[in-house]
């Protein structure tokens, strides 16, 4: 656990405090121990952040509770942040994750901190890219979560991704520290806790003990040929933009086809469509404008901006 804290936090470039984002889980919790024990041993300020999202009896308390270790650790500053969750689109995980991630990035800001430090681990990578494949989602979906991840100019990054959950908790016995379970966790009602709880044992079993590493280290591989495509991709919208607007039509189609859906993607971001509701059918009537043109009408966007295809350029 030291070890992978200190190898980021040494690549880190110099600033504000690092804020390790803790719920009071083992895997957390194990993060703040580590980072309470490295980050003064390298010179930089560390301090915590517990978000209390309101969601269960005694959230307020024990979001305190954990406060109040991390003051004797060491840790420095220390932030208890309250967040509504109730009433934010989306089902209860995604509006969870919003407020979490909302209170984080302010708190950063507040700080100048250097970065937030999450504690997901290679189980929960195993686990993100299991539910990635039974949506049928594509190599961006499949690459899982990145190590590093700026959301509004505050680095998000996660040290664990090569740490298994067994080491965070060995990690919590060896130090003496009794971490929050989360009912959520284990609540079937969640496609996360299901695939915790029965897809990825009984793939351990079937595959033996290394299928969690392989899946982990399959994100790791996909996000590399990812980010090089995407680079490929951010070129080639520069390159095919039409003169008057839009983009040309000749252009895209001499495109890779990964190539061309990732400029078609980008290209209609720019348009105004909104990432979390821009889908692969979205991408796919784009790209049957340029591959399989025969007079069809326009393509609505989410926010329903059109996209239309005119002689030689797509135009929106």
């Amino acid at each position: 656990m030291r070890l992978a804290v200190r190898r980021l936090l040494t690549d880190l470039p110099t600033g504000g405090p690092v804020l390790v984002a803790c719920s009071g889980g083992a895997d957390s919790l194990a993060l703040a121990a580590a980072t309470a024990f490295v980050a003064p041993r390298l010179g930089r300020p560390a301090g915590l952040v517990t978000v209390d999202h309101g969601l269960q009896p005694g959230s307020a308390e024990r979001a305190d509770g954990v406060a109040g270790w991390a003051r004797l650790a060491g840790l420095d500053p220390v932030e208890v942040v309250p967040v509504r969750v109730h009433g934010r689109p989306g089902g209860p995980e995604s509006a969870a994750r919003q407020a979490r991630y909302e209170a984080l990035v302010a708190v950063a800001r507040r700080h100048d901190a250097a970065g937030v430090l999450l504690g997901h681990t290679r189980d929960d990578q195993a686990e993100t890219v299991l539910l990635a494949l039974a949506r049928g989602a594509g190599p961006r979906g499949l690459s899982g979560m990145p190590q590093r991840r700026d959301l509004d100019g505050v680095p998000l990054l996660r040290p664990l991704l090569d740490v298994g959950r067994a080491d965070t908790r060995a990690a919590c016995e060896a130090l003496g520290l009794d971490p929050w379970a989360d009912p959520h966790n284990t609540d079937p009602a969640y496609a996360r806790a299901r695939v915790r709880a029965e897809a990825l044992p009984a793939l351990v079993e079937a595959l033996g003990p290394g299928v969690v590493a392989n899946l982990a280290r399959t994100a790791r591989l996909l996000a590399a040929d990812t980010a090089a495509l995407d680079a490929s991709a951010d070129a080639a919208l520069a390159e095919v933009r039409a003169t008057g607007g839009g983009l040309s039509v000749d252009g895209l189609a001499a495109l890779p086809t990964a190539v061309r859906t990732r400029v078609l993607h980008a290209w209609a971001r720019e348009l105004g469509a909104a990432p979390a509701a821009l889908s692969h059918r979205h991408v796919a009537a784009l790209d049957a404008l340029v591959t399989a043109w025969h007079g069809q009408g326009p393509v609505h966007l989410p926010g329903g901006r059109p996209v239309r295809r005119s002689a030689d350029r797509l135009v929106g």
